[in-house]
């Protein structure tokens, strides 16, 4: 698959021109500028393998196959991080509404959006990621 990531966690690029020698424009856009994917054009969306979502831009380890489930919603979501020190959760203001956006914990690089809308069993909570931020390490 065109969007799986090394099995090693990358280096963590200093600078933003780095980064744009890494990451195509759209992971980019994405990962570093906080942008969103159209929603339903993500592969992973509807993949069901089992493995390992990682974040795109550093590898860093991030979702569970177990806990991804279709939300409908036209993002690949899970209803938990792999462990939340992998994450970081931050209160987002932008488009005049309040919702908190998920990171990863490591790079930086803009994820998605976490809410808690009882959507993910047994959680309740729907991560609702960006498949270009992601990685995958198929099991």
């Amino acid at each position: 698959m065109q969007n799986e990531t090394p099995d090693t966690l990358l280096p963590v690029p200093a600078t933003e021109e780095e980064w744009k020698q890494r990451l195509t424009p759209e992971e980019y856009r994405i990962l570093r500028q906080k942008g969103t994917e159209r929603p339903f054009s993500s592969p992973f969306e509807q993949v069901w393998d089992s493995g390992t979502y990682v974040c795109k831009g550093c590898g860093n380890e991030l979702f569970r196959s177990e806990t991804k489930f279709d939300a409908g919603c036209g993002w690949p979501s899970f209803y938990e991080a792999m462990d939340k020190s992998r994450v970081k959760e931050i209160v987002d203001y932008s488009h005049s509404m309040i919702r908190t956006e998920v990171v990863c914990a490591r790079c930086g690089g803009h994820l998605g959006h976490v809410f808690n809308d009882g959507y993910g069993q047994p959680t309740g909570l729907r991560y609702c990621i960006n498949g270009v931020s992601l990685g995958f390490r198929k099991k």
